[in-house]
Parts: structure tokens; sequence; C-alpha cells
């Protein structure tokens, strides 16, 4: 009798509270004992709310860990994409797990036993990703939609100084503010734009006082301090992909002598901005 591990995954917060893994392993359970498998109770690994197109995930480390330590000669899994939506990430981990005398078992999908089905999972692991790829851009066109529409919703979690009111049936979600903290923010901004502290000594002054973080931790970073200082929300402007995905560009002496220069940060704007309608408001 082979020894298993079996791996369970779902992505999303809806089928986390759906208990569409639940299902899964128990499909996975059913199909470990008509085969023959032996799969004790803490081999049974479920990755809730994990994306596939991530190897990061505690249960996935965990089976790659049993695999390793040669104390599992099978691995059973739902799916391909439960693996992973990425089809290089799917025959990444395969041959990881083989290499260490592992078989990965798919519940449906061909057994990889011939050329053909070896072709078969080839074929369903790059739909998994051209499907995943669209998923992910209707998302982002829906997302964008609603936010030119005005929906809090798009933004999801609050900054420091609001509570995030998800949305309900007769109400649109919306951003409450937090009295205790909404006056620490109004402190921050005071110490910067009028008294004229840095953010290391910002930061310093608030753990010396024993104000708590957004996560309760007792130590403020310079960092933190920053992004809020830049943050548009605390004048009136939350907004929707502020940030993106660009090639980092490096100048260095050469290029400087060169006359090429990097373009001024939009952090830098809201900023400026912010520091602006502040003072305005305080002079008032």
């Amino acid at each position: 009798m082979k020894t298993a591990a079996i791996y369970a995954r779902v992505s999303s917060t809806q089928q986390k509270e759906e208990k569409t893994i639940n299902s899964q392993t128990a499909a996975l359970v059913a199909f470990a004992k008509s085969e023959g498998y032996s799969v004790p109770d803490e081999w049974i690994f479920e990755d809730a709310g994990y994306s596939g197109a991530s190897l990061v995930r505690p249960g996935l480390e965990r089976v790659r860990d049993l695999a390793a330590e040669g104390q599992i000669q099978a691995i059973l899994v739902l799916a391909p994409d439960r693996l992973s939506r990425k089809y290089a990430y799917q025959i990444l981990l395969i041959e990881e797990l083989s290499r260490n005398g592992v078989e990965t078992v798919f519940l449906k999908s061909p057994r990889n036993e011939t050329p053909e089905d070896q072709l078969l999972l080839q074929f369903q692991g790059m739909i998994a990703e051209y499907e995943r790829a669209q998923i992910l851009e209707r998302s982002r066109r829906g997302k964008r939609h609603r936010a030119r529409q005005g929906e809090i919703s798009v933004l999801g979690g609050a900054p420091y100084g609001y509570r995030y009111i998800r949305k309900q049936d007769m109400q649109a979600a919306y951003y409450e503010v937090i009295e205790t903290e909404a006056a620490v923010v109004r402190q921050i901004f005071a110490l910067y734009t009028i008294t004229g502290l840095s953010i290391g000594a910002i930061a310093r002054q608030l753990s010396e006082k024993g104000i708590t973080t957004q996560r309760g931790g007792a130590r403020w970073e310079h960092s933190v301090i920053w992004a809020m200082l830049r943050n548009p929300a605390y004048y009136g402007k939350a907004c929707f992909g502020k940030t993106q995905v660009a090639e980092r560009v490096r100048i260095t002496r050469p290029t400087r002598l060169r006359g090429e220069h990097a373009s001024p940060s939009h952090a830098l704007t809201l900023i400026s901005r912010a520091i602006s309608g502040l003072k305005s408001r305080y002079h008032h």
C-alpha cells in the first residue's frame, strides 16, 4: 500500500465560505480508499484562500517537505489547476516531486503514462493559465468601471483612521471615521506640516507615547508614516489603481552625465497636494 498525501486548494474568499475545499478533500479521501492509498489524517493539506499563481502556500510547502524527506510515495490532487494555475509551475512541481520518488495523481486528469496523456495534461495546464488571465482581466475591467462610478467597494481595506464598512443590500460600501485614530492622523500631519518634524522624529514620538499602529504594534516605522503622508484618502480622494508595476529605472553617474533622469515621483505630487490642503485648513 502506497503512503500518500492529499492536497486541496481554493483561491477566493467566496469559495472558502462555500466550503468547496471540503468537497475536494472528501472526493480525494474517497479516491484514496478506492485505489488503496494510505493517507494519515495529518497529511491532508488544504490551502483555503491562496492563489494558484503563487508557489508560496503553507499546505503546498508541507507537501514538498514530506516529499523531500521521503515520507510519501504519492500526492493526490483533484486537478492540475488546484496544484497551480500556471502550467510552468505545474511542470516544476511535478518534476520536483518525481525526482523525490513521489507520483502526482490527479483525480480529474489523465494518468500521465503515455505521450498522449502528457500532451493532454499540457493542454489542460495552458487552458487553465489562459482562463486565469481572462478572469484577472475581467476583474480588472469590472473594478475600474466601479471605481469610475465612485464605489468604495473596489478599494477593500481602509487606511489608518478609517473603518471599511462592507456593502449591504440597501447600502453601498463606505469608510467610517475612527475618531481615536483620526486624532492621531491629524497629529501626524500637524507635526509634519506645521511643527516641521522629520518622518523619523514623528515615528519615534508616536512610539514613545505608546500609540498603537493599525495592526496593534507598539513601534511606528518610517515607511508607515511616509505612506500615510502621501495617501490621498486623507484629503478626501481615495484612489483606485494609484500604483502600477513598471520596470525599475536605475540612474547611474554615466546616465546622469548623458542627461537622462528619472521621472518625478507621483507620490511627491500627492503629498504636496495633501500638505498644501492641510496648511490652508489649519491656517483658517
